[in-house]
């Protein structure tokens, strides 16, 4: 299929996006306003202007919507505070549902905040994040799942977004990976695509995505030696798919192993949620193919579209069109 081809078939795909959905906050401050507290001296930040967009899940989902599927919706938690109203607002900016975000009134919602130099442009000082490290309410995760069971079966694709790297993880607990698991057993029509930063090895029945550095890291845990073929058996994954960044992408199967490389792309201008772009292009070019070659391919595109755009970009049909209008070998 031609690129063209495979993005035509994107407005017939109802997708949802389930896991950790944050708040990115681009602040830009002022050095000329640091001006030391009088009370204790140390310089503040004078911020003088905030720009705010999904993230983790979010930016997933971002991209979906900005590549044209039909329906995108997003399954998490969020918090019952200002933060909270912000994620909301942006989603639905963008043409993302938000209605099955669950409602968390004792957890802050997960939020990035960026500060970035209004002199340079640069982010050059230490991020403010917002995380939340006790175990998940247990109220809140039987309603995610009860949530995810009742409407999964309506959707033709679930990308799994497990992005918390506190220890006690986020919204993708033990109880959700379980039930994804009998999802995917009841279901095997369906596509269930994983994105895990610590724990790609505890997913069952689904095709996961780690980097090199995730995949290493989960064989090593799992195996005691990195063995990707080994782990695939091991998470009875329908496909793993190791991305190494501007190089291009590892796919196992059944087939064996086989690279995928990406075209070069010379000075990137930020590879920030490049992952994020990867994941959202190849899954949807998966259920649409059939082939996780072809799918690898489409989604080295898409992230090398979105990494020469400030912050986490995303990337238009229109762009992937201008890209590369030719068909997949």
């Amino acid at each position: 299929m031609t690129y063209s081809a495979i993005l035509d078939e994107f407005p017939k795909l109802r997708v949802l996006v389930a896991g950790d959905v944050c708040l990115d906050r681009w602040c830009r401050y002022d050095p000329a306003l640091a001006l030391p507290s009088r009370e204790t001296g140390i310089p503040r930040i004078g911020v003088v202007a905030t720009a705010v967009t999904p993230g983790a899940a979010g930016t997933i989902a971002s991209n979906l919507a900005a590549l044209g599927a039909g329906e995108v919706a997003v399954l998490g938690m969020v918090g019952v505070d200002g933060f909270g109203y912000e994620l909301r607002s942006a989603l639905a900016l963008r043409g993302i549902s938000h209605e099955l975000l669950v409602d968390a009134p004792a957890v802050p919602t997960f939020t990035y905040t960026k500060l970035i130099n209004a002199q340079t442009g640069e982010e050059d000082l230490p991020r403010v994040d917002f995380v939340y490290t006790n175990p998940l309410p247990e109220s809140v995760e039987r309603e995610l799942i009860a949530r995810l069971e009742r409407t999964a079966p309506s959707y033709d694709l679930i990308l799994v977004s497990d992005q918390a790297e506190t220890s006690q993880g986020g919204v993708v607990t033990p109880a959700m990976r379980a039930s994804l698991a009998r999802l995917a057993l009841a279901r095997p029509d369906k596509l269930i695509w994983v994105d895990s930063r610590l724990r790609a090895e505890h997913f069952r029945h689904a095709v996961v995505k780690p980097n090199q550095q995730e995949a290493e890291a989960a064989s090593l845990r799992a195996l005691g030696r990195v063995d990707y073929p080994q782990l695939r058996r091991r998470m009875q994954a329908r496909c793993l798919v190791v991305t190494h960044g501007g190089k291009g992408a590892l796919v196992v199967d059944e087939s064996g192993q086989r690279w995928v490389p990406a075209k070069a792309v010379a000075n990137p201008v930020d590879i920030c949620g490049a992952g994020d772009s990867f994941s959202a292009g190849a899954a949807m070019a998966l259920v649409v193919t059939g082939d996780p070659l072809q799918a690898t391919r489409f989604g080295n595109l898409v992230a090398g579209i979105t990494i020469m755009k400030k912050g986490t970009g995303t990337a238009s049909p229109q762009e992937v069109r201008a890209v590369a209008e030719s068909p997949i070998p």
